[in-house]
C-alpha cells in the first residue's frame, strides 16, 4: 500500500479492528478453483435469490455445501447487510463479499484482462528474470485419433453431414 502510494488514503480505524483470517488448507489445485470462482466469477448473491424484503427482513434462498436442495432464509436488513464480523455464520453476510470502492475481480486486473496485450511469454520471462528460475513446460504427447467405427460390424464410419438442432422461431403475433 505504501509503495503504491494508497496508504495515506485508508482510514485510521481500520488498524483498530480485528482482522479475521480464515486460512484452511482445501486439497488440490482444483479444490482451490472450485472454492474460488464463486468468488471471482459471479456476484454475493445475485438479485433472482432474494425473494422479498418485508417487515424489515430479507427472504433469499440458499443452498448448503454438498447439497443440491434450495432452502429458504430470512434475515433482518441490518443482518443480511453487516460486514464481516466475528460473530458465528459471518459467511451468510452480504457485504463482506462486496469489494471495497476501487478494487476490481481479478479478471479484470493486469495481464488477466480482456484487453491486456502482454503476451504469456512475456510473463512467464519476466518471471524467470524476477524470480531467476526457468518455467519448464510439460511435455504434451497428443496421442493419435482413432476414427469412429459401426458399433455392429466395426466397419470405419465417415461422417457425410450433421443436422442442427431445430430450434422453433417466435412470431411477435402471439
Amino acid at each position: 500500500m505504501r509503495k503504491s502510494n494508497l496508504y495515506a488514503d485508508i482510514p485510521e480505524g481500520v488498524w483498530d479492528q480485528d482482522w479475521i483470517v480464515n486460512s484452511q488448507a482445501v486439497g488440490t489445485s482444483a479444490h482451490s478453483i472450485k472454492y474460488l470462482a464463486p468468488y471471482v466469477f459471479k456476484v454475493a448473491i445475485s438479485n433472482s435469490r432474494i425473494m422479498k424484503v418485508a417487515d424489515h427482513k430479507v427472504f433469499f434462498t440458499y443452498k448448503k455445501p454438498q447439497s443440491n436442495r434450495w432452502r429458504t432464509m430470512a434475515l433482518d436488513v441490518m443482518e443480511f447487510m453487516r460486514p464481516a464480523c466475528a460473530c458465528p455464520h459471518a459467511d451468510r453476510r452480504f457485504l463482506q463479499h462486496v469489494l471495497p470502492t476501487g478494487f476490481m475481480k481479478v479478471r479484470y486486473y493486469g495481464f488477466l484482462a480482456p484487453g491486456s496485450s502482454v503476451s504469456m511469454e512475456t510473463i512467464e520471462a519476466l518471471i524467470e528474470l524476477s524470480f531467476g528460475f526457468v518455467i519448464s513446460k510439460p511435455e504434451r504427447t497428443i496421442e493419435p485419433f482413432d476414427p469412429p467405427s459401426c458399433n455392429q460390424c466395426g466397419g470405419r464410419l465417415i461422417f457425410v453431414f450433421s443436422i442442427p438442432r431445430f430450434k422453433p422461431i417466435r412470431s411477435g403475433s402471439g
